[in-house]
């Protein structure tokens, strides 16, 4: 099997793939390489309708560039609280913002999350964030606006400046507001029945439609309170004699 880099070829036969509707595996197979090598491709380049394969390759020549020829750094900048390997929590929080896009949300929305259930506060500036994820600030309010309507992150004042906080509740109310979309769906399904006739092929595709909806979003509420209720748990406070790595 080979390894390394993706080459530019390759890439391009991703883009045929995709756009031909073939599965990930498939196109593992026809490279030879893992399926989590495509994708982690594909997720960190625009997901299936946004991948363009020369821009994803001058991308990956940059970011190996970056590595190579690494920016001077403040070395205070990689010391991390509890005796944290830095390179290892780095390596993590791409790990966890590639699944997060796997699962549906948009690059900036998932490293900004990432960042923010990372951090041992739940909460940073715009400015911090900024500087962290080597974006300008406008794309990280971006982010955070989107973040803001499925319920996933609050901002707060800090006299002129902003913090975007993320609480211990954070997957809890996001399931909630799942439910409550996937309610408005139904309702909104509902109403087209009398419309359209309830003994028609489309009405009775809307009150089937409606019905199921409104199970998986009553089954979604229901567990996500019982899953809140047993399963939630605070963090320790730390030890009064250990103290973080200095800032």
């Amino acid at each position: 099997m080979p390894g390394g880099r993706l080459t530019q070829q390759e890439r391009r036969q991703i883009g045929r793939g995709l756009a031909d509707g073939l599965a990930y595996a498939e196109i593992a197979r026809q490279l030879d390489r893992p399926t989590s090598t495509i994708t982690r491709e594909v997720t960190r380049n625009g997901g299936p309708a946004g991948y363009r394969a020369d821009v994803a390759h001058r991308t990956a020549e940059q970011r190996a560039h970056r590595r190579k020829n690494p920016a001077p750094r403040d070395a205070r900048a990689d010391l991390q609280p509890y005796g944290r390997d830095a390179g290892a929590v780095r390596a993590y929080e791409e790990t966890f913002t590639t699944v997060l896009m796997a699962s549906g949300a948009p690059l900036m929305m998932s490293r900004v999350l990432a960042a923010l259930t990372l951090s041992d506060t739940g909460s940073l500036t715009a400015g911090e964030l900024s500087a962290h994820l080597k974006v300008s600030p406008a794309s990280v309010s971006k982010a955070v606006a989107f973040l803001e309507t499925q319920s996933m992150v609050r901002r707060e004042r800090e006299g002129r400046r902003e913090r975007y906080v993320i609480d211990d509740d954070l997957m809890h109310d996001s399931m909630m507001a799942s439910a409550r979309s996937t309610a408005q769906v139904a309702a909104t399904a509902r109403e087209g029945v009398p419309l359209l006739g309830a003994d028609t092929a489309a009405g009775t595709r809307l009150e089937n439609m409606a019905r199921y909806l409104d199970f998986v979003s009553e089954s979604i509420a229901r567990a996500a309170e019982q899953a809140r209720a047993v399963l939630h748990t605070k963090p320790q406070a730390a030890p009064e004699k250990e103290e973080d790595a200095p800032a």
